[in-house]
């Protein structure tokens, strides 16, 4: 394991029935390529050893015995090989023959695990052919040669088996195994294709890894098999707690392979985090013997160990290769999966347009449930031009829409100040007039400038009372014209700003409800343009599309000489791109700082120089070097501590994402809370590099 990541292949062998021979110079093949990839695990097909066609020829000792010789040759051949190997063949015991996964590595025969539940309707007749797993006492374990009771282990992570069938059924072999400490589950298997079959086999592999917290690796039959009745489509599927990874591509007449690396960190933390998963261990598992019957351990170094002697420039070459043009067939030792950049939005175009149609209703939803049970027709919404009071907006009017209110009653209020521009204001004033609500302008300069007068302070000192008096005076306007109007001011603030604290106590913190409060700033773009492409107003949709590309700004300092905004948010406290990506990992995970720059590399440096990752909906992704991503996390760790006191009485917001900072649900931290073990953390990475460059 490296780096927290366990490196796994799903194989799929061209097979011929009954021909040992060929099969295991197949296998021994596929192993040794494997094995310059770096694969600790590689999974093979159910009695990929002999064919799973074979029919009664099983019970022909002929076979049976040079299968057990070809088992014995794949193993011997694994010795000085890192790669361990899940292989399916036949194993008599006691007078019963069993469909059997075998273990091998390091030149030997690990662990035998006989399949447990033995199809026996349609096209299946296995139980005419084989037992099932026997059923033991606790105390015989040890002593049992086959046993479906048994984990192994791989450079420190537990693996679980089980064969085919085992994973239709109302409960998988595989749920005792991860409540037992299992992190990934093999399964081999012999699958027939018939219509609709693989869809929903990929469903049951995903959902079975989410039920488990787990990584799945399945690899199921193909090429070569008998096709006297059935027909193997051949299935490789890399699975990691809820989500395919990768699969191999079917109906090959070669050998297939896909190799992935799961993330054993991600697993540990979220089986920590979910109390559930370890009370049902205890309930279900009491009375259940999973011994780890064998270590097979590689010894293979952390590459950011901080007791290593190797720099971390060292380090972060072995993690991500040099070659600027290598790829996932390459023998580098760089990760070999995908770290999304932008992980609170969809990879998939198709599903991104799913999901935002998901966030927008539950938005509209928990904004239309207030409205009704306060009795409140009326909002007040403070429109900027900017993406935040956009999506509020939208969100608005489709909550009127639902309750069949009068979108009239939506006020929305432009409020120029000093570094209001013609750009924002001009996108406010068509977004209003195209949503047919009401529009007010109320300037805040004149009120402002007798404000600064009033507490003696100089205008032309631009500093943090320059900035703040002007949001808290919009603020001001916003609640009394609420209490004018006997409505209520709606938030646009979103997620990221409260993870930084990127807004005014008492200012645009508060508000009578945050419709935007677990929406990221990343996410809340692909939303602004998920309604752009849906409007019938060109205007609109113009508009929209010239928000999303306007730079992020709180427009309290005056403009350039040009007109143009003069204050980036971004140039400030840096890319929120960045900062999401940081939020994701240590709220959704609780990765460290170094672990999280790892990611970060990976996904803003790596993946930019391979041409890994191009960008979802069109939107580009930012390429950033280490030390740009280290300066960024240095300040989203200062800042996400010292800005608690914010979120501590921030205003009711729905929950969209599995992140969220709600003091009242999901984020419980006290205000004083000290950011210091996360900032030395930085400042060892940020040390470590200064010192290679010297």
């Amino acid at each position: 394991m490296r780096n927290g990541f366990f490196r796994v292949a799903a194989c799929v062998p061209p097979v011929r029935v009954a021909d040992m021979r060929a099969n295991t110079d197949a296998m021994i093949d596929m192993l040794r390529q494997l094995d310059h990839k770096g694969v600790e695990l590689a999974v093979f097909p159910e009695l990929c050893v002999t064919g799973y066609t074979c029919g009664d020829l099983f019970h022909d000792d002929m076979l049976l015995e040079a299968a057990g010789d070809a088992v014995r040759e794949i193993a011997e051949a694994t010795k000085g090989m890192r790669v361990n190997a899940v292989i399916g063949a036949p194993m008599m015991y006691d007078n019963r023959l069993y469909n059997c996964a075998i273990v091998v590595g390091q030149g030997m025969t690990k662990l035998t695990v006989p399949k447990t539940y033995l199809p026996n309707y349609n096209e299946f007749y296995e139980r005419r052919l084989w037992s099932s797993a026997p059923r033991v006492p606790e105390s015989d374990e040890s002593q049992m040669p086959v046993s479906a009771n048994k984990l192994f282990q791989v450079n420190g992570v537990k693996v679980g088996i089980e064969i085919c069938e085992d994973l239709w059924v109302p409960v998988p072999p595989s749920c005792h195994a991860a409540l037992a400490g299992a992190k990934v589950i093999v399964n081999l298997s012999a699958s027939p294709d018939i219509i609709g079959k693989y869809g929903y086999l990929r469903d049951l592999v995903a959902q079975q890894s989410a039920r488990c917290v787990c990584g799945y690796v399945y690899a199921s039959a193909g090429f070569g098999e008998s096709s006297t009745d059935l027909v193997f489509d051949g299935k490789g599927i890399i699975a990691e707690n809820g989500k395919i990874l990768a699969s191999t591509p079917r109906w090959q007449d070669s050998p297939q392979m896909v190799v992935r690396d799961i993330d054993i960190d991600m697993i540990t933390r979220d089986r920590l985090h979910i109390g559930t998963f370890a009370e049902c261990g205890d309930r279900e598992n009491a009375g259940l013997a999973y011994p780890v019957v064998q270590q097979i351990n590689l010894n293979l170094s952390e590459l950011l160990d901080p007791e290593s002697n190797e720099s971390l420039r060292e380090k972060l070459d072995k993690i991500m290769g040099n070659d600027t043009d290598s790829s996932e067939e390459d023998d580098a030792p760089g990760l070999l999966r995908t770290i999304d950049p932008h992980p609170f939005v969809p990879w998939d175009d198709n599903e991104i347009d799913r999901r935002c149609d998901e966030i927008v209703n539950i938005q509209v939803a928990g904004l239309a449930q207030r409205l009704r049970a306060t009795g409140c027709k009326c909002l007040v919404v403070g429109i900027s031009g900017g993406l935040d009071s956009t999506l509020a907006l939208l969100v608005a009017t489709r909550a009127f829409d639902r309750l069949k209110l009068d979108r009239k009653g939506i006020i929305g209020i432009t409020m120029p100040g000093f570094g209001t521009t013609g750009r924002t204001h001009s996108n406010a004033l068509t977004l209003m007039d195209a949503l047919g609500v009401t529009f007010r302008e109320i300037p805040i300069g004149p009120s402002v400038e007798l404000h600064f007068r009033d507490i003696g302070h100089d205008p032309e000192v631009r500093d943090v009372t320059y900035e703040n008096c002007q949001a808290r005076e919009r603020t001001q306007i916003l609640m009394d014209v609420a209490n004018q109007e006997g409505g209520m001011v709606l938030g646009t603030g979103d997620l990221s700003e409260l993870a930084l604290g990127w807004a005014t106590y008492n200012g645009d913190q508060m508000s009578m409800y945050g419709v935007n409060a677990s929406v990221p700033k990343t996410l809340v773009k692909y939303l602004v343009r998920w309604f752009a492409l849906r409007s019938e107003n060109p205007d609109m949709a113009e508009a929209l599309v010239d928000i999303i590309d306007t730079p992020v700004s709180p427009e309290l300092l005056p403009p350039d000489e040009s007109g143009e905004i003069a204050q980036k948010t971004e140039d400030l406290v840096g890319p929120y791109e960045l900062h999401d990506f940081f939020l994701f990992h240590m709220l959704r995970y609780g990765f460290s700082p170094a672990r999280i720059f790892y990611l970060a590399c990976q996904a803003f440096w790596v993946q930019h120089r391979r041409k890994v990752y191009q960008g979802k909906g069109g939107m580009e992704v930012g390429r950033y070097e280490p030390r740009e991503i280290l300066k960024w996390m240095r300040t989203f760790y200062r800042r996400f501590f010292s800005q608690q006191f914010k979120r501590s009485c921030m205003p009711d917001g729905p929950k969209v994402g599995s992140v969220c900072l709600s003091p009242r649900g999901d984020w419980r931290m006290p205000s004083d809370a000290s950011a210091a073990v996360w900032l030395a953390a930085v400042d060892r990475l940020a040390a470590s590099m200064s010192a290679d460059e010297e």
